[in-house]
């Protein structure tokens, strides 16, 4: 596991790991839950792009992402339809742009 303060030597997505996945009834989406990088994520992936971009996080398809920080326990980033608590460090904000970049993908893949 790597610390917040340290550089962190490997590519962020080795470790990912989808602890579990629940497709909502209303409204579409899907729940994703897992730990990368010695982080616990909840995220909220949609197949399609939203409606109000200000509600999506970049083009990623997540509505709302949550990262903890598993050694200190501490909430790292948190986005709810908007950015509630932005990464708080260099790794965090890897993290956010490798789910960001490729979750949604990677949930509705075929």
């Amino acid at each position: 596991m790597t610390s917040a303060n340290e550089p962190f030597e490997f590519d962020i997505g080795d470790d990912l790991k989808i602890t579990k996945t629940t497709r909502r009834a209303a409204g579409g989406g899907t729940w994703v839950c897992g730990t990368i990088a010695g982080h616990r994520f909840d995220a909220l992936v949609f197949p399609e792009h939203a409606e109000c971009e200000e509600f999506e996080l970049g083009k990623s398809r997540i509505s709302k992402l949550w990262l903890q920080r598993l050694e200190d326990k501490r909430v790292v980033f948190n986005w709810d339809r908007g950015l509630d608590l932005d990464a708080q460090t260099d790794l965090d904000r890897a993290i956010v742009d490798f789910l960001a970049a490729g979750l949604a993908d990677l949930t509705y893949a075929n």
